[in-house]
């Protein structure tokens, strides 16, 4: 036959199926969100791209042992590099006084992430197994680096097809939808009066030596304690460590800025290309993402309910908001509480406060997570 023959290059396009075009529209509204919308561009963007990559017959190409997105999952996935680089950068982020100023936010941070042992609760009473569970309830520590982490521990445990992508898209997709699913639930669970309480900031002066040591303290603390968690700990206290060091300033930026974009977009692309519509569309994934909402929920009302209780015990000295903020979404729910705060009274500067709050919840996510793999982890053991 003269002149160029068609049948190969349509060959894949006539191939594809409704599902993989329904998946192709899902990661082109998660592109959207990015872009339009600006929620978490930087995790949804590169999230959105590789689903539809994953769903198109160029998959073939990409999705392989030897393809792009199969080197990034042994490198970055498998071996749990990706969270890992990145929790030295969230780590290079935080600053502690605000919370070492107050050691009261701890308490807050620890009851703030009660929906990672509710959820898994749930998960279990739906069918899910033990370890597909336990990484469902991880989605409860609002911390997309943890949930991969602990995630790419279990995932040979798990029955559920698609099941590993769904946790990491749910944890990932509900993180950007802080600002929408937050603020109602905090006009729902706490009064006027309640959410116009004044805090004046007046911290304490926190030593230099003070913040050093206290990295150094968790890390080992956390080694003896939570060995399980031990590589989360130790990597976002070291990338603390070198911030308040202040003579690595060079590596700190570095950290926080080129390490966790670069970990990020690489981290995005391979959970997207875990999208497929083969494995993805399923039963299972419904309730992953309904599981997921509760968890998410059930953090920050246990956090404005522990916030209330401080209310009453402090004599209306604690803002219940402060509460809310105690998730590990830096520092996003913080200046969410702020900008709640300020709807009822426009000169009623709690920012601080939460912020420090806010740090409490980060370091309480990882811990919490660590303390569900030591319970967990022994009863998987074969």
């Amino acid at each position: 036959m003269n002149g160029l023959d068609l049948t190969g290059l349509l060959g894949g396009l006539l191939t594809i199926t409704w599902q993989q075009i329904l998946m192709v529209i899902a990661g082109g509204l998660l592109m959207y969100l990015a872009i339009a919308k600006e929620y978490e561009p930087n995790l949804l963007l590169p999230i959105g791209f590789g689903c539809i990559l994953a769903n198109l017959p160029v998959s073939a190409y990409l999705l392989g042992p030897e393809g792009l997105f199969g080197v990034l999952k042994r490198a970055g996935i498998d071996t749990e590099l990706f969270p890992l680089l990145i929790f030295v950068g969230v780590g290079a982020m935080l600053d502690m006084r605000p919370l070492l100023s107050q050691p009261v936010l701890v308490l807050i941070g620890a009851l703030a992430h009660l929906g990672i042992f509710g959820t898994l609760f749930l998960a279990v009473l739906l069918g899910f197994n033990l370890a597909e569970a336990t990484t469902i309830g991880v989605i409860g520590s609002i911390d997309g680096p943890t949930v991969i982490y602990v995630g790419s521990k279990l995932e040979h445990l798990f029955a559920t097809p698609g099941l590993a992508a769904a946790v990491a898209v749910t944890a990932y997709s509900y993180m950007s939808l802080v600002p929408i699913i937050q603020p109602p639930l905090m006009r729902l669970f706490t009064t006027k009066q309640e959410r116009m309480i004044r805090m004046e900031y007046t911290p304490r002066p926190v030593a230099r030596t003070t913040v050093i040591l206290f990295p150094i303290s968790i890390t080992l603390l956390g080694a003896i304690f939570l060995p399980q968690a031990a590589p989360l700990i130790a990597t976002l206290m070291l990338g603390n460590l070198m911030r308040e060091s202040g003579v690595v300033d060079g590596l700190s930026k570095t950290a926080k800025d080129t390490i966790t974009n670069v970990a990020t977009l690489f981290l995005g692309l391979v959970i997207g290309s875990t999208m497929q519509a083969s494995a993805f569309l399923s039963v299972g994934t419904l309730k992953v993402l309904l599981l997921g909402l509760v968890a998410f929920a059930l953090d920050t009302v246990g956090g404005l309910l522990f916030g209330k209780l401080l209310c009453v015990l402090s004599g209306k000295k604690i803002n219940p908001l402060v509460g809310a903020a105690a998730i590990s979404a830096f520092p996003m729910s913080g200046r969410l509480a702020q900008k709640v705060a300020l709807e009822d009274d426009n000169q009623n500067f709690i920012l601080m406060h939460a912020l420090g709050a806010n740090t409490a919840g980060q370091l309480a996510s990882v811990i919490a997570a660590g303390v569900l793999m030591a319970l967990v982890f022994p009863m998987l053991a074969p």
